[in-house]
């Protein structure tokens, strides 16, 4: 990556709420419309990628949101959640876990290396949280993201429900220990 490219954990505000709200929408379509249809995409948009979620978000103390800044211009972001119970037996405890809620980049830096340097960011992050395992959630049919975290270690161990609008899909769960 060059040097211009910086990883910066997201400040706590409205206008960083309105950045995220934006570029979760856009890369969320990019990634994902043309195998969905118009409406259930619509849908799943408008209900998760608003700037008042995106604030929601942002204020959990267990939520720590890593931007992806090229020149000032948001180009991608991972969305992490300390204390996931993604993929854990009822009753677990689930301190020293960090779930990758979201992790995503604009099409058109797809194939530079970015995911690549968010995802070795993620896993600093969960190390200086102490987490021992580091969790996500996939679409099954998504099988450049598969791939993608595989090279990083990650094996399925589960599946859940996943909806997008009015459709009932399929998560792998992927863990990875540290």
């Amino acid at each position: 990556m060059s040097l211009p490219l910086r990883i910066l954990v997201a400040k706590r505000t409205p206008e960083t709420a309105a950045k995220l709200a934006a570029l979760g929408r856009q890369t969320f379509h990019e990634t994902f419309a043309a195998d969905n249809t118009p409406t259930d995409m619509d849908a799943y948009l408008a209900a998760t990628f608003g700037p008042e979620q995106q604030l929601s978000e942002l204020q959990d103390p267990n939520v720590i949101f890593l931007l992806a800044q090229m020149q000032q211009e948001l180009v991608g972001y991972a969305m992490l959640r300390l204390k996931s119970d993604l993929g854990l037996e009822s009753g677990k405890p689930v301190d020293n876990r960090l779930e990758i809620a979201r992790l995503y980049v604009r099409e058109d830096w797809v194939g530079t290396g970015l995911g690549a340097t968010l995802m070795r960011r993620t896993l600093e992050e969960a190390r200086a949280h102490k987490c021992r395992t580091v969790v996500l959630g996939v679409w099954e049919r998504n099988t450049r993201a598969i791939g993608f975290y595989q090279r990083f270690g990650f094996k399925e161990i589960g599946q859940h429900a996943f909806t997008l609008g009015s459709d009932v899909q399929t998560d792998l769960i992927l863990r990875k220990g540290l």
